[in-house]
């Protein structure tokens, strides 16, 4: 490569840097969550003339971005929480994304010029999954109740699993004209699963066998780095699910930290974690907002009032299908965990029900999974649509994100749910009663102490 080839790409990866920085302290100053900020200021970034080009390449996203920001996200995320909560994640994550790639794909032939229901299933397992730091981070912000922002970490959390699962059958009968069963989904599902699963527990353990033979800042640090994409690799390697398999190596590594991290370490490793998952993010959404041109400029045989109906039409569909399913699914999947499991646990009211479908936001998941679509099917023709494709994907990712992100807010005091549950009250126990037994040690060693 040529020195001025690295020069260029050093200059724009700087400004963008910078944009990332100054913009991210803007949104901190507007008390307005850093992904919609970062979005919107992308796209107007590229309408200022001179601005360069900027290509979203999907190879980079899977494999150099979604890793760390995985593993970190896993990392965050209870345990505790993740597994009492499992019913209602496995029901957004594998059932709703199931209910909108079948929802699109009968739905689009009716909306869409030149749209079949395989292309409609294509398109539907493209924006199935939501974002993990999008909702999150918004659903943090405005004081939802931890049982709401447990549920969205997790189905974040694996829902890109089943989506590009989803996928994978849609190409295939898309591009190669295969014919998919109920009996080979399920094959390739299970084994999908427990391969990634079983990647990501094995690294664990060995990673953890590691750590606990060495204590020193810098090398676990940089250890920490490379896990999520050993564990990612070695699982896309065998046609695993390199999701599942981060997932499960950063839970697994959460949970035994406390034996491996010495304190001083722990507090570097929060710092470097938490400067790279928010440069990453920043880089992401950024990126996300500069690719209009790109998504633009395939499209021909549209005019802009046509792409605009379409992009608005998707956007509703895809909001309506999340709210439509999550009233049966958050009913079966409690009746389920009192009944099955025996878990306590009261049916959660009807606005909790509805924050939860109003916070369905797409992210760089879905851009990067449509810009990776094929541009020629088996036979040689060119994929129709495919730009089409693209574009709705991005308007997509843009009104969930500006719309929903600016909305959930308001809606949530409306409704009164930042008062109900902004606060962690476990953890409030926790820190109480360890107070409590220090004070309490305090008095007994000073009476012990004292002279008679």
């Amino acid at each position: 490569m040529e020195a001025g080839g690295i020069q260029a790409l050093q200059m724009v990866f700087l400004l963008l840097l910078l944009f990332v920085v100054a913009f991210g302290a803007l949104a901190r100053k507007l008390a307005t969550p850093y992904p919609i900020v970062l979005v919107l200021a992308g796209l107007l970034l590229s309408f200022v003339p001179g601005t360069p080009k900027v290509t979203l390449h999907p190879d980079v996203i899977f494999f150099v971005v979604l890793p760390p920001l995985l593993y970190s996200a896993a990392w965050l995320t209870s345990w505790r929480e993740f597994s009492y909560n499992l019913v209602s994640i496995l029901f957004l994550a594998f059932g709703l994304v199931l209910f909108t790639v079948f929802g699109v794909a009968a739905v689009a032939p009716w909306f869409f010029p030149g749209f079949d229901w395989r292309m409609g299933f294509v398109l539907g397992a493209v924006v199935a999954p939501t974002d993990a730091i999008a909702a999150t981070s918004i659903a943090k912000r405005v004081g939802l109740p931890k049982r709401i922002v447990d549920v969205l970490e997790g189905e974040s959390l694996v829902n890109d699993a089943s989506g590009l699962l989803a996928l994978e059958f849609g190409i295939a009968m898309l591009v190669r004209g295969e014919t998919a069963t109920i009996s080979t989904g399920l094959a390739r599902l299970v084994y999908l699963t427990t391969a990634g699963l079983a990647v990501g527990l094995l690294m664990g353990v060995i990673v953890n066998w590691v750590e606990e033979r060495i204590d020193h800042g810098p090398v676990e640090i940089g250890l920490s780095i490379m896990v999520p994409y050993a564990a990612y690799l070695l699982a896309d390697s065998i046609h695993a699910s390199g999701v599942l398999s981060v997932v499960a190596c950063g839970l697994y590594l959460s949970r035994k930290s406390s034996s491996f991290f010495s304190p001083s370490v722990r507090l570097q490793a929060w710092a470097v974690w938490d400067s790279l998952t928010f440069i990453l993010n920043g880089l992401v959404f950024v990126l996300i907002g500069l690719q209009l041109p790109n998504v633009l400029q395939g499209i021909r045989d549209h005019s802009l009032r046509e792409l605009l109906l379409y992009g608005s039409i998707f956007s509703a569909l895809l909001i309506a299908l999340r709210v439509f399913w999550v009233f049966p699914g958050a009913y079966a999947a409690n009746l389920i965990r009192r009944r099955v499991l025996h878990q306590k646990e009261p049916l959660p009211p009807a606005r909790q029900i509805f924050i939860v479908g109003w916070t369905g936001m797409r992210g760089v998941i879905s851009l990067a999974a449509a810009i990776a679509l094929p541009q020629t099917l088996a036979n040689g023709e060119p994929m129709a649509q495919r730009d089409l494709i693209i574009f709705l994907t991005f308007s997509v990712i843009l009104v969930t994100l500006v719309l929903q992100g600016l909305t959930l807010p308001p809606l949530v005091r409306a409704l009164g749910l930042a008062v109900a549950g902004g606060r962690n009250t476990e953890e409030e126990q926790a820190r109480r009663i360890v107070l409590e037994a220090a004070l309490g040690h305090l008095k007994t060693v000073r009476a012990g102490t004292a002279v008679p």
